[in-house]
């Protein structure tokens, strides 16, 4: 009777133990408190039912939206918040990755001063940078590799891409000009390679699930820019909270003309919506804390332009 007992315990605790695991990890390999961040910031002003649909994508896609691999967009529409998941970069890259045939990529921009050429048949290019003066951007390319079949080479040329510096996320593009025009290269080489196609206000098209294709380890190093991150710099420890708030305050400015937000008012509402100061002002905790929230911003904005270009 004891020995019973102790095994019908022993069974009620690993029961509780499951249960708790499986409340924890609430969808997919996203805890509670990894949603909850989720509908702070990448995911914030969507309603329930899209904030469920969009972890729901995530979770079946296997794409991370912490590691910038997926974007949730959210735009005021007559009839409320209107959602559009958006699928960046990295994440038709990770995507690839999982195809049993992938073997890689390269990407880079030109410069005016390089040496460039490439066979566009055998998707084989030369490129040579000759000096550290190498001139203005001038285009940008990219070779996806597949296993038995053609590399696909994508050629993106200035004129090409002129109108997207007059679009919605215009200044986008003046800003981080460079690391636009490659990823604008890379999705393209994807899609004609992988056929991966991704387009605003779609899941995905058809090619492009991945359910179940064992990840492929690369046999070529990929190599393409990074985007340019812009944090908060460290202040030494003798910097006083005064001058702390300084700099905060000068990097905050920067990033609203980055946002395209330059009307003090503006500035203020966007301030007492994500900054939610205490007291009548935001103090330096609160301040860095904004500043993350439009790191966020940023690149979200960033991934929307980017599936808007392929959408012209």
């Amino acid at each position: 009777m004891q020995k019973t007992a102790e095994r019908g315990n022993e069974e009620m605790t690993n029961s509780t133990a499951v249960q708790a695991i499986d409340t924890n990890a609430v969808v997919g390999s996203f805890t509670q408190s990894e949603l909850d961040t989720l509908k702070a910031t990448i995911a914030r002003g969507t309603t329930n039912e899209q904030f469920a649909l969009f972890v729901q994508t995530c979770a079946r896609s296997g794409l991370n939206p912490f590691l910038n691999q997926v974007y949730c967009i959210v735009y005021n529409g007559k009839d409320g918040p209107v959602m559009s998941i958006q699928i960046a970069v990295e994440g038709i890259v990770a995507l690839a990755k999982r195809h049993p045939q992938y073997k890689g990529f390269i990407a880079s921009e030109v410069k005016e001063n390089d040496e460039f050429e490439i066979d566009v048949v055998t998707g084989e290019p030369k490129h040579r940078i000759t000096s550290m003066q190498r001139g203005k951007t001038i285009g940008a390319y990219c070779v996806a590799y597949r296993e038995g079949a053609p590399n696909i080479a994508v050629v993106i040329t200035n004129d090409q891409v002129e109108h997207l510096l007059k679009g919605r996320n215009g200044q986008m593009w003046k800003d981080y000009f460079d690391d636009m025009i490659v990823k604008h290269a890379i999705k393209r080489a994807f899609k004609r390679q992988f056929g991966i196609e991704v387009a605003e206000d779609e899941h995905f098209q058809s090619g492009s699930s991945v359910d179940n294709i064992p990840e492929y380890q690369p046999q070529r190093k990929d190599i393409t820019p990074q985007a340019e991150v812009i944090d908060v710099p460290k202040q030494p420890a003798e910097d006083d909270e005064a001058a702390k708030m300084k700099k905060a305050r000068a990097e905050m400015k920067k990033k609203f003309a980055q946002l395209g937000i330059t009307d003090p008012d503006q500035m203020s509402a966007y301030i007492a919506e994500h900054a939610k100061p205490k007291g009548d002002k935001p103090t330096l905790a609160e301040m860095m804390g904004l500043l993350k929230i439009m790191d966020l911003e940023i690149e979200a904005r960033k991934a929307a332009q980017s599936t808007d270009d392929d959408l012209l």
